[in-house]
């Protein structure tokens, strides 16, 4: 039985988590009360407790400070609460009954019927309860209340304003929750978590799974299917918590550029021949390997035509308005001849990433840095554990063909960024997933890195030619601040650049973009070409990233409008960007 509710009325109502689905599911988006704490005062007014109303209403899942929540508070918010009602069938009683979020932005906690149920810091990653014992029947209540302070220093913001108005390359802030809120019904022994890692080349994939409760002498089942036939089957002996089989395939379909063939999977718990519990997953067949210069998928050096996208919306802020918002962000990218982004000072909703699996769309995943000191070990604390989460949430994700946990590591207060703060990152994210390179923080300052990578924002297409020619022959390799960074011979690639300020109303004196803005849309073609043309040409680049896909508030220099109106001519940026790389087989 699917509870998902056909009602328009839900925004958002799509499966939230399309790589791990049960059919039995609420969702909890749509109208909530809501009330602002600005003295973060509301425990002591019992605002936790079930029997008080909230001042005001808000859409879920979308953030206050958003059209979409009917809100659209824009100043500083210290905390926010949230209440809602909600009742669940009979039939769930038996079992367990989880409560999910995908995101609150940043310190949560949760009450249900009056009883704390748990805490959760970070504003990016997923979280849940288990609240079975808290439940009764008839009439639920849940209670949600978060703090945010993006001015802290002590938690990554991204691309947050950390001043009232947006400004720069920083836009509408984010506080409370920006994702989808639900119940899940799973037995008392489920399957909660699968790491997978894909083996093309032994025609297999390796499973690793965790089962929460006692499942001990029960039955694991795998299933592999592609285009709805049967193409491997296995199973295990489950002894404990940790379980791991190899599924092997009998036909290899590989996941490429633009061509996302995925398999189905379909995982059983069997208990005396009896299915106690089912999960529905999918999976892409792979490899990403680095050599020499290039980085080669499937054993293929493919150019990365990479756009910088940051996953905002005009009137979701940090939450796509729709399913099909994410897929259009996507398919406007391919269609300007891009083969992926770089998912920037953000962890992308699940549902995005599984619209980049669908496609075979290559994507970076990125934390969102900013804002968070890291001059110090403390700020090492504040940023692992989320980035765990993140990386656990995305492993299985195909699309995904690198990590980049920081972004552009400036120093803090005259201090300077903590080396081992980005050191030990680099190394718990290889321990995590030894299968994808790491860049430790892109653009400044590397310490320890895969993948060596700079920002170069020069309008000139001549003098930023003339920047990597010595490398052609074995020359010096261009490095933005050699008294801080040291290259190693890594492949190497420039991950920002372009930024052309285009912004045909001339009176908007707020815009912004990088450089001098050209005179003509034929003056900014030409320069588009000339820089891109660059990065194309030289055989030691394997790849590029411009900025950016589209216009975010006032930063102006996107290939499409913030309301994703192109700004030229789609097929002329196709034409540029899709020619053969001199780096590609």
């Amino acid at each position: 039985m699917s509870m998902e509710s056909s009602s328009a009325t839900i925004p958002r109502p799509e499966y939230p988590r399309p790589q791990w689905v049960r059919p039995d599911w609420i969702n909890l988006n749509g109208q909530w009360q809501f009330e602002i704490d600005h003295g973060k005062s509301g425990k002591e007014r019992g605002y936790h407790n079930s029997d008080r109303d909230l001042s005001g209403s808000i859409t879920v899942p979308f953030c206050p400070e958003s059209r979409l929540s009917g809100v659209e508070y824009k100043d500083f918010m210290a905390a926010v609460w949230y209440k809602r009602d909600f009742s669940v069938p009979k039939t769930w009683t038996n079992d367990r009954i989880l409560l999910h979020f995908g995101a609150v932005d940043y310190e949560t906690e949760v009450w249900v019927n009056g009883v704390s149920v748990g805490t959760h810091r970070g504003g990016y990653s997923p979280f849940s309860f288990d609240i079975t014992s808290n439940v009764q029947t008839g009439v639920n209540t849940i209670i949600v209340y978060a703090e945010d302070d993006v001015r802290s220093g002590l938690q990554p913001r991204g691309k947050q304003s950390g001043r009232f108005y947006s400004n720069g390359c920083d836009y509408t802030r984010t506080t409370g929750i920006w994702q989808t809120v639900w119940l899940e019904h799973v037995p008392k022994a489920y399957l909660a978590d699968m790491k997978l890692v894909s083996d093309p080349d032994n025609a297999c994939v390796h499973l690793d799974l965790k089962v929460e409760g006692d499942a001990a002498g029960a039955r694991l089942s795998a299933a592999a299917l592609f285009d709805g036939k049967s193409v491997g089957e296995a199973s295990v002996l489950v002894s404990g918590s940790s379980v791991k089989l190899t599924l092997p395939l009998s036909e290899i379909h590989l996941w490429e550029v633009g061509n996302g063939r995925l398999y189905d999977l379909k995982l059983s718990l069997y208990k005396q021949d009896l299915v106690t519990d089912s999960v529905s997953s999918y999976f892409g067949l792979r490899t990403v390997r680095l050599d020499g210069m290039a980085v080669r998928i499937n054993e293929r050096s493919v150019f990365q035509r990479l756009v910088l996208d940051q996953g905002f919306y005009p009137d979701g802020v940090y939450t796509a308005p729709s399913d099909e918002d994410l897929r259009k962000d996507i398919e406007i990218s391919m269609g300007l001849g891009f083969n992926g982004a770089r998912l920037h000072e953000k962890m992308f909703e699940p549902r995005f990433l599984y619209w980049a699996d669908q496609l075979g769309y290559l994507v970076w995943g990125e934390h969102a840095n900013w804002g968070l000191d890291i001059t110090s070990p403390v700020g090492l604390s504040q940023f692992l554990p989320e980035w765990i989460e993140g990386m656990e949430r995305d492993f299985n994700h195909p699309a995904i063909i690198g990590w980049c946990p920081f972004n552009e590591t400036w120093d803090h207060n005259g201090s300077r960024q903590n080396n081992d703060v980005l050191r030990i990152v680099y190394e718990v994210t290889k321990r995590i997933d030894p299968t994808r390179p790491v860049i430790d923080t892109s653009g400044n300052y590397h310490v320890v890195t895969d993948i060596f990578d700079i920002h170069d924002y020069d309008q000139n297409p001549e003098t930023f030619r003339a920047k990597y020619e010595p490398m052609k022959m074995g020359g010096e390799v261009y490095n933005t601040f050699p008294d801080r960074q040291q290259y190693g011979g890594q492949p190497y690639f420039v991950s920002e650049y372009g930024g052309i300020w285009w912004n045909p109303d001339q009176k908007d004196d707020k815009s912004w973009g990088y450089g001098d803005r050209p005179t003509s849309e034929e003056a900014f073609l030409e320069r588009y070409e000339g820089l891109t043309s660059t990065l194309l040409d030289h055989p030691m680049m394997f790849g590029f990233c411009y900025t950016q896909l589209y216009d975010i508030e006032q930063e102006v220099n996107g290939l499409y409008t913030y309301d994703r109106q192109p700004k030229f001519d789609p097929e002329i940026i196709r034409r540029i960007n899709s020619r053969k790389a001199a780096i590609e087989d």
